[in-house]
């Protein structure tokens, strides 16, 4: 068996390790990825006090470092004034991007419409919060880790007086060919997580088969999209193994190949991270 020094590298650029799914086993969790090949991770705040969290977990593993940000699912519990919260912890120096950040409108089947004056004020705070969070990534020259669900067009809408100082991920990707094309346009990039091995997850694969060199990362956004043959169990960083052979697969790629260039990749997006 070769010792992992040897084994091609990748990296996990978009984890949540904060999350109670790992309070019992993080150390082990981080072991198995470094076993695995997976070299960096980026642990991805939420809320602020998650990424006060991912911060400190940083803190204890050479190997992770932190992005810190207000996801959109978390309006409601959110003040309407993050900047000053959000430099202090972004000025730490293990913190390589802002985020996870941008819009989500989704629906869950069944819930019923919400009332359109709430709805309105809930998409107005998403909006501002993460206009907020393009700010402080601009000023503190630090790149943006988007989050878009049922929203594209709008995302891009806020997203792109920022493009020109701001580079963003749409992490997660599960958009049109079209649209990732659109993202390109503007520099940023696409980031590929374990719906690339899923039996439906044609359209992700034809994504990766599609998205033009140096514009995309690989990442697990776990505890969420375990890989085959992991689907339906928690999953962590290490299995970004999984995903880099789908996405090799679809690219036609070797994994030294895909290694060297999604890691390229990842250094020039996250250059603190070294």
């Amino acid at each position: 068996m070769q010792s992992h020094q040897y084994m091609t590298e990748f990296f996990d650029t978009h984890a949540h390790l904060d999350f109670p799914d790992y309070a019992e086993d993080l150390e082990a969790v981080v072991q198995r990825a470094t076993a695995a090949g997976i070299t960096r991770i980026v642990t991805i705040g939420t809320t602020l006090e998650g990424s006060a969290r991912a911060v400190a977990i940083a803190e204890r593993f050479p190997s992770v470092f932190a992005a810190v940000g207000v996801h959109p699912g978390h309006m409601d519990e959110s003040p309407d004034e993050i900047r000053p919260a959000l430099r202090d912890l972004a000025r730490h120096p293990k913190v390589v991007a802002i985020g996870e950040t941008g819009l989500d409108f989704f629906r869950r089947p069944g819930e019923p419409e919400p009332e359109p004056v709430a709805d309105a004020a809930n998409r107005r705070k998403q909006a501002s919060l993460f206009q907020q969070q393009l700010e402080v990534a601009a000023e503190l020259d630090l790149n943006v880790i988007i989050h878009t669900r049922d929203s594209f067009a709008p995302t891009l809408e806020v997203f792109r007086p920022y493009a020109a100082r701001v580079k963003g991920v749409f992490h997660c990707w599960v958009g049109s060919v079209p649209e990732l094309r659109e993202v390109e346009s503007l520099g940023s990039l696409a980031s590929f997580t374990g719906i690339a091995t899923f039996k439906n997850g044609v359209n992700v694969r034809e994504a990766a088969a599609a998205v033009t060199g140096g514009h995309f990362m690989l990442e697990t956004d776990c505890p969420f999209l375990a890989p085959v043959p992991f689907r339906g169990k928690r999953c962590e960083p290490a299995y970004v193994a999984q995903v880099a052979a789908a996405i090799a697969e679809a690219r036609g790629l070797s994994l030294e190949a895909l290694s060297a260039e999604t890691c390229a990749t990842a250094r020039r997006f996250f250059p603190k991270m070294g």
